[in-house]
């Protein structure tokens, strides 16, 4: 196909979207006509430059060489840029009650390893201890059952195993749980910190280039999933953390935030098989049911 050197600019729009007029997919159709549409809008309103689009592909190029098997950094820049969690917010709607979802992250990378109600995911033994636990339960009340919780997170200096396979183990820092036959979950793992999310790479380079700080507060991920209920993906933020009013990838909801509070009980801390004091955090996972 070929364009009139002459033409207008809305005559370029207009055949690109007619280009794609016989995909066979309605809903791909319509993502990419709404696609073509908006960024050859964002080209005339900001008069982008040949080398400013040369730089923005090479932005793009860098990105994806950046990704490997433990790294996404993509996701990274959905995240710093508020699409992964805009995205969230528009398909996360949820019962009353219900558990807000937030951002899936960029650490979720490798399986977490099956392991039992009880068992310590710290498996370096670097931070404060802690004792997690809670509930899965319908958006009624009704205890779940065999409710499975894939669980990851940062260890007590905000890194990942991922990012530090020659110092951390596989798997330290993440579990896949199931709950008992009344809903229940509790396991042993260290307070996580605030982390500066990877700044080695592109993104990075672009948060510094717009002035912005890479920080997230401390947070353990959960994926809870239950036979006959929708998925939930989220994050429990520590209460006090700092960065919990600037979150690097705009994550946080209130409701997400959960108090880490410390326990000085000789014979709770012999119960969970932690040192005393020890920092304990309760809080019940509501999923939806299936529509």
């Amino acid at each position: 196909m070929t364009i009139d050197s002459t033409a207008g600019q809305d005559t370029v729009t207009e055949e690109a979207v007619a280009s794609i007029g016989a995909t066979a997919d309605p809903r791909l159709r319509e993502l990419l006509t709404g696609l073509i549409r908006h960024v050859h809008a964002f080209v005339r309103e900001t008069r982008l430059t040949q080398e400013e689009w040369e730089k923005a592909v090479g932005f793009l190029t860098a990105t994806g060489q950046t990704c490997t098997d433990t790294r996404q950094e993509f996701i990274l820049l959905s995240d710093v840029l508020g699409v992964s969690m805009l995205v969230e917010t528009l398909n996360g709607h949820r019962a009353p009650g219900a558990t807000e979802s937030t951002v899936l992250g960029p650490f979720h990378m490798t399986e977490s390893p099956a392991r039992q109600l009880g068992d310590d995911i710290d498996l370096v033994g670097s931070g404060e201890p802690c004792v997690v636990s809670g509930r899965v339960l319908s958006e009624d009340g009704t205890p779940l059952p065999g409710a499975v919780l894939d669980v990851w997170q940062a260890d007590a200096d905000g890194h990942y195993d991922v990012q530090q396979p020659d110092l951390q183990p596989a798997g330290n820092g993440r579990g896949l749980f199931t709950a008992d036959s009344e809903g229940r979950f509790w396991f042993r793992t260290c307070v996580p910190a605030p982390y500066p999310i990877p700044t080695d790479g592109p993104v990075g380079a672009l948060l510094r280039a717009t002035g912005r700080h890479p920080y997230r507060p401390a947070h353990i991920h959960f994926i809870a999933t239950a036979d006959g209920h929708a998925p939930v993906t989220t994050h429990i933020f520590v209460a006090g953390s700092d960065y919990l009013d600037s979150d690097a990838v705009f994550a946080v909801k209130k409701s997400l935030v959960q108090d880490f509070t410390v326990t000085d009980d000789p014979f709770q801390a012999m119960e969970f098989g932690v040192p005393n004091p020890f920092r304990q955090a309760r809080f019940d996972l509501v999923l939806e049911r299936a529509t």
